[in-house]
């Protein structure tokens, strides 16, 4: 059966999304307009407005669609702030805070997904849009500070260069546990130099890897 982009994301939104209590009038105008569908395999495509993570390939995946909205309201974006991405993957999460006005710094170890990625968010004209190809866990020193970052893969600690680049007062937020694929989200804030720190769910994110991840 042949899948309506606009109408599959407008139900989206509706269903799965403020449903669930997420109300940032710029996140779901965002997540309204991006097309998901672009972000995945071919074959998955009738999957892509669907409440649940997909592979996109590498071991990697693009996020269930609330999580996406989550993880995007709590970093609280204003247009024209610089954002940090850890793990771009498919390129969706990145392509929503770029619509939100971000200018956004996005890193992957995946050279495959990293270039699938940059030119998805190319073919979209987010040209404010800067790629690394590297070790995500050790951030992106050269444009620091950022007003917030985001990482988008669970590692077993907050890692020291993140908290080095992030700005003050700055926000990030990062899945982080002792075990792999099963992770508590977490709030992290710097102000005045100090670093306070609130856990908001549970998640399961792919593994972050590199030398202050697994």
């Amino acid at each position: 059966m042949e899948v309506d982009p606009k109408r599959s994301r407008i139900r989206m939104v509706r269903e799965q999304i403020q449903a669930r209590g997420i109300s940032s009038t710029h996140v779901l105008a965002a997540m309204r307009k991006i097309p998901r569908h672009l972000f995945v395999e071919e074959a998955l495509k009738p999957q892509a407005y669907e409440d649940h993570p997909l592979p996109i390939g590498q071991g990697q995946t693009i996020s269930q669609p609330y999580v996406v909205a989550w993880m995007t309201e709590l970093l609280n974006v204003s247009e024209g702030m610089k954002v940090l991405e850890i793990g771009t993957g498919s390129g969706y999460q990145t392509a929503i805070l770029a619509e939100m006005g971000a200018e956004v710094y996005s890193v992957e170890r995946v050279p495959e997904l990293h270039e699938k990625a940059r030119g998805r968010l190319e073919g979209l004209g987010y040209s404010q849009v800067r790629f690394k190809l590297d070790d995500g866990t050790m951030g992106w020193p050269e444009f620091a500070p950022y007003d917030r970052i985001l990482v988008t893969a669970g590692g077993p600690k907050l890692p020291a260069p993140l908290l080095e680049q992030l700005a003050d007062p700055g926000l990030l937020v990062i899945p982080m546990g002792p075990e792999q694929r099963s992770q508590t989200l977490v709030l992290a804030r710097k102000v005045g130099g100090k670093i306070s720190r609130a856990a908001v769910g549970q998640v399961m994110f792919v593994d972050l890897v590199g030398k202050y991840g697994w």
